[in-house]
């Protein structure tokens, strides 16, 4: 069976898009697509065939493409990921964007629930003057997150904490944060990638406001003065977010949007 045929097989089988048939293809024989094309007619052996139907039978199944190949792609670098943590989105790199030009020189930056490490990684990489850290209730996340540091040779302090405890009495430059923010009764927590992923990093269980609000009444106490506060929230949160942060105290509230043209990131300084 040639590797065309191989691909066309599964797609015969339905339930699978020639993009992800193809991805899962290249990751087994760990060619690129250019090589893909001009080799298709070539015979697959015994062994990429096997390993290419079961990868092809667990996608078929729902499971992301990104969980099966161990790594995704954030802001031109690859982190790897497995089901500890939230598969990075596009969407988030909005937030780095709005935090990479807020943070002042040789400022001190805290990520909260940080996942697989990509926003304080790539903050740290973008801008190697900062001083990162960043903070995650779960072990199984942080092992994922200091695993993607040590491959990117970036310099992160990692804390096991549920939001401030571990920072008590620190005060910071910037605090930036993509909590669990989905409604526990959304309909999209059983669909697609989200079924796979960690449920206590999409949701807080009620309303998707608790931990946006947690964070935004405690940060106050650990930022300086004039210092911003970014968190990505739901594209129907912006209002309930610029809400609370008005409430909290915090100036030059706002909203930014995504690609999309969704409400994405709202945010407010310290007085």
């Amino acid at each position: 069976m040639t590797y065309r045929e191989l691909i066309q097989s599964q797609l015969q089988q339905g339930q699978i898009e020639r993009f992800d048939a193809q991805v899962l293809l290249l990751h087994v024989l760990k060619k690129n697509r250019a090589w893909l094309i001009a080799h298709d007619d070539e015979e697959a052996s015994a062994a990429e065939i096997a390993t290419f139907q079961a990868l092809a039978a667990r996608r078929r199944d729902g499971e992301p493409v990104a969980y099966l190949l161990g790594s995704r792609e954030f802001y031109g670098r690859e982190f790897i990921v497995n089901p500890s943590v939230l598969i990075p989105r596009p969407d988030t790199e909005l937030l780095v964007e709005l935090a990479l030009a807020r943070a002042p020189n040789n400022g001190k930056v805290l990520d909260l629930g940080t996942g697989s490490g990509c926003i304080p990684i790539t903050l740290k990489l973008e801008r190697g003057d900062l001083s990162v850290s960043a903070l995650d209730l779960s072990s199984d996340a942080l092992a994922v997150a200091q695993a993607n540091a040590q491959s990117l040779s970036a310099d992160v302090r990692w804390l096991e904490s549920n939001w401030f405890a571990a920072v008590a009495g620190e005060i910071f430059d910037l605090i930036v944060s993509n909590p669990p923010y989905i409604h526990a009764e959304d309909d999209h927590l059983h669909q697609g990638d989200l079924r796979f992923e960690p449920s206590g990093a999409l949701t807080d269980g009620h309303d998707g406001l608790a931990h946006l609000q947690t964070i935004i009444t405690a940060a106050p106490s650990h930022l300086q003065p004039g210092a911003w506060l970014l968190l990505e929230h739901g594209w129907d949160q912006g209002a309930a977010c610029r809400e609370m942060l008005a409430a909290a105290g915090f100036s030059e509230v706002q909203t930014w949007q995504d690609l999309g043209v969704n409400d994405r990131v709202s945010g407010g300084r310290k007085p």
